[in-house]
């Protein structure tokens, strides 16, 4: 999954089917009730790239979710619910362990961003913040006027992966924050030596 937001999406969506297609306890459809509150927060973080704080809360309580969700999956795998009961356990551990993936994977695709951004602030190499508007949002037509430079900075040099984070800034500022992500996905590539995938697949 390219986003977390594709991921709470697909996980509503899953979940939603649970709730209405499978004959729950009350206390179950409560938890996934809660789980689907959770998934929009990540949404809205997601959406919005504020609260840190909020959105670092939110991951403990959905990790303590999937560790619930677990624990009654394999409860349900020991107990006699015949074929049903262990379908249901099975499904119960199979997604808290996708969850968990998704999870983790975000999480240290954070950790490297905010430590490439740290790095590019000690070299002096970060762009300026675009002007904000009077309601405090950033004037997009001053961050698509700034563009064309940063992409022009890729493709002289496309192997540096300051070049693709100072890009995907640029596209974030823009509100594109679809190729923002390929783009800062793409610089942390290169910092760990490998290629971009904007590079193996031609886009340079």
């Amino acid at each position: 999954m390219r986003s977390l937001r594709a991921f709470t999406a697909l996980a509503c969506l899953l979940l939603l089917g649970t709730v209405w297609l499978l004959p729950l306890p009350a206390a179950t459809r409560l938890g996934i009730t809660v789980v689907l509150v959770l998934c929009g927060v990540f949404v809205l973080v997601d959406s919005t790239g504020k609260g840190r704080t909020f959105a670092a809360i939110t991951v403990a309580l959905l990790v303590l979710y999937l560790g619930v969700t677990a624990q009654r999956g394999v409860l349900l795998l020991r107990g006699d619910g015949g074929i049903p009961g262990i379908l249901l356990g099975v499904g119960m551990i199979l997604l808290p362990a996708l969850g968990a993936w998704a999870l983790v994977r975000e999480v240290l695709f954070g950790v490297c961003v905010q430590r490439l951004g740290q790095r590019l602030g000690e070299e002096g190499g970060l762009p300026e913040q675009p002007p904000r508007t009077a309601s405090g949002r950033i004037d997009r037509e001053a961050a698509d006027a700034a563009f064309p430079a940063r992409r022009a900075e890729v493709e002289e040099a496309p192997q540096d992966w300051r070049t693709w984070f100072r890009l995907a800034l640029a596209y974030d500022a823009a509100g594109d924050r679809k190729r923002a992500r390929r783009a800062m996905r793409d610089a942390v590539a290169l910092d760990r030596g490998r290629p971009a995938h904007h590079l193996a697949d031609g886009e340079g």
